[in-house]
C-alpha cells in the first residue's frame, strides 16, 4: 500500500494530490509546513489509510493538529525516505565511520608504542661507555634525548588519543539511543508503526520462502475513545501503556510487537503454530480483561479494559496489503461479535464456506 502511494505521489495525479491536501490543512486549521504538507499529502493520496484514520481520530479527540503531534506521525507512518528513515540511515553510516576512526586511534596508540621501544633499543645497543669515538658517543647522546623526547610526545598523543576515543564512544551511545528513538513508539515502549512496518516485509519474505508458519494479529483497545472522553488523555495513556506492557510481556523470542496507531496493536509470530498463536492471544486477551485499572492521579476506579483481537495465518504468495487485510477483518469480526473475543480469519472463511 505505500508503495503504491508513493508512485500515485509521482503520477499524473501529483498536482491535483497537493491541491487537495493543501485545501484539507486549511479546513483542519493546519500550518502548511513542509512536514505537515508531507503528512496530508498522503492522507489525499490514501483518505481510508491508517495515517487519515490516525489523524482523523486526533483532530476529533483533540481538534487541533499540534507540531509534536505532527512529528510523531511522520515518525510512524510516512514511507521508506521520509525524514526518519534518512536520519536513521545517516546514523548507520555514521556509526560505521565512527568505528572506523576508533580501530584507527588504536593502530596509533600501537604505532607509538613500537617507535618508542625500537629508539630505546638502538639507544642501549649503541653505550658510549663501550670505549666507542667521541662522534659516536654523541650520536648515542643525540638518539637517547630522541627517544625521551618521542616517549613523553607518544604519551600526550596516547592520552589525547584515548580522551579522542572516550568520546567517540559516548557519540556511538548517543547515536545508537538516537535509533532507538526512531523505532520505538514513545509512550508505550514497543516498536513503531515504521519499525513495524520494515520487520513486517523481511518476515514475509522470509514465510514466501517456505521457511516456516507465519501468523499476524492485529488487537484494538474496546472502547477506548470512552476513556479519552470520560477520564481525559493522561488516563487514556495510561490504559495505553498498560496494554502495550501486557502484550509486550507475551511478545518475547522471535515474536515482534508495536503499535500499529492509536489504540491499536499488532504482534508478529513467526514459525509458531497457529494453535500456539491462538492460545498466546488468549492468554493476552484474559490477561488485560482481569485487571480492573485505577486512575493514578484520584485512585479512581476505571473499570475493566478489553480488547478485541483478529489474527490470520499467511498463505503460500500472499501479498502484504491481503494479509493484513485478513487480520484486520478478523478484528473486526470481533468488534461486530461483541468485542472482548479472538477471531481467527481462516475460522472466518470456513465459516463462510459452510455457509455457502
Amino acid at each position: 500500500m505505500a508503495q503504491d502511494v508513493e508512485e500515485t505521489l509521482r503520477g499524473p495525479q501529483a498536482y491535483f494530490l497537493a491541491a487537495k491536501a493543501l485545501k484539507m490543512m486549511e479546513e483542519a486549521k493546519v500550518w502548511p509546513t513542509p512536514l505537515n504538507f508531507e503528512l496530508w499529502i498522503h492522507v489525499a493520496a490514501d483518505p481510508n489509510g491508517a495515517l487519515s484514520r490516525e489523524i482523523a481520530n486526533r483532530i476529533q479527540a483533540e481538534s487541533v493538529l499540534t507540531e509534536a503531534a505532527s512529528e510523531e506521525l511522520a515518525l510512524n507512518f510516512l514511507p521508506r525516505n521520509s525524514v526518519a528513515d534518512r536520519i536513521r540511515d545517516a546514523g548507520d553510516q555514521l556509526s560505521r565511520e565512527l568505528e572506523d576512526i576508533t580501530e584507527a586511534i588504536a593502530t596509533a596508540q600501537k604505532h607509538q608504542e613500537d617507535y618508542g621501544r625500537t629508539l630505546a633499543v638502538a639507544g642501549e645497543a649503541m653505550d658510549p661507555a663501550a670505549g666507542q669515538p667521541p662522534a659516536i658517543r654523541q650520536l648515542v647522546d643525540t638518539l637517547a634525548a630522541a627517544t625521551r623526547k618521542v616517549q613523553t610526545q607518544a604519551k600526550t598523543l596516547e592520552q589525547r588519543l584515548s580522551e579522542s576515543n572516550d568520546e567517540v564512544s559516548r557519540l556511538k551511545e548517543n547515536l545508537e539511543q538516537a535509533k532507538r528513538d526512531a523505532t520505538i513508539d514513545g509512550l508505550t515502549n514497543l516498536a513503531n508503526r515504521k519499525s513495524f512496518d520494515a520487520h513486517f516485509e523481511n518476515t514475509r519474505a522470509h514465510a514466501l520462502k517456505g521457511k516456516g508458519p507465519l501468523s499476524l494479529a492485529i488487537l484494538d483497545i474496546d472502547h477506548f475513545k470512552k476513556f479519552n472522553d470520560t477520564w481525559g488523555h493522561q488516563t487514556g495513556d495510561q490504559v495505553l501503556r498498560f496494554v502495550s506492557s501486557v502484550i509486550g510481556r507475551h511478545a518475547k523470542g522471535a515474536r515482534f510487537a508495536a503499535r500499529y496507531g492509536g489504540e491499536e496493536f499488532v504482534v508478529l509470530f513467526p514459525g509458531e503454530h497457529p494453535n500456539v498463536v491462538s492460545a498466546a492471544l488468549e492468554e493476552i486477551r484474559e490477561e488485560i480483561s482481569s485487571r480492573v485499572l485505577k486512575r493514578r492521579s484520584t485512585n479512581e476506579d476505571l473499570g475493566a479494559v478489553t480488547i478485541s483481537i483478529g489474527v490470520a495465518s499467511f498463505k503460500p504468495g500472499e501479498t502484504g496489503p491481503a494479509f493484513t487485510e485478513r487480520a484486520d477483518a478478523a478484528l473486526y469480526a470481533s468488534k461486530r461479535s461483541g468485542r472482548n473475543r479472538v477471531t481467527n480469519a481462516e475460522s472466518m472463511t470456513a465459516k463462510a464456506g459452510k455457509a455457502a
